[in-house]
């Protein structure tokens, strides 16, 4: 047993501490990549499910086998696309194949976007910081409320007639 010459090392034997063990540290965060050298993550807006691999290239972005510009023909749509490598400061060095399904355009462009910012920070763990505080690693859980029985839509009530 150890020596015990004083009142600190009753307590260290006691208690089980000791200034020789380290306290637990958070393991660093190692990059995901697949055989082809590809990270994948799932991304997901409103009703709309996206499925991203992401791997190093010239910045092409195809979505259900289509062009970028194809898939999704509103500007607005295709700059919530380029966000997560603006944010990053890697625009142009990756290339990203996604499917997605569900919801509308909207949403789908909202899951991508939520997919490129997830396999980019498993692909490489420097640019998580950029992407959290941007807050695009974050799943924006809204969607359409449910419509209620006895109401015209969800909150919509029927017109009221006192007589």
């Amino acid at each position: 047993m150890a020596d015990i010459k004083s009142l600190d090392d009753l307590k260290t034997a006691v208690s089980g501490t000791s200034a020789d063990v380290a306290a637990p540290v958070a393991a660093p965060r190692v990059a995901v990549r697949d055989a082809l050298g590809r990270s994948y993550a799932t991304g997901k807006r409103k009703n709309a499910v996206a499925r991203v691999w992401v791997k190093p290239g010239t910045g092409k972005v195809t979505v259900n086998g289509k062009e970028m510009a194809a898939y999704f023909a509103r500007p607005v749509l295709q700059m919530i696309l380029k966000q997560p490598f603006t944010i990053a400061n890697v625009e142009g060095q990756f290339d990203v194949m996604a499917t997605v399904v569900g919801g509308g355009l909207s949403g789908q462009a909202g899951a991508v976007k939520h997919g490129i910012s997830k396999a980019l920070q498993l692909y490489e763990p420097g640019l998580r910081g950029a992407l959290k505080a941007a807050g695009f690693l974050t799943r924006d859980s809204r969607v359409v409320e449910r419509k209620k029985y006895g109401k015209a839509k969800a909150r919509k009530s029927f017109q009221f007639s006192k007589r």
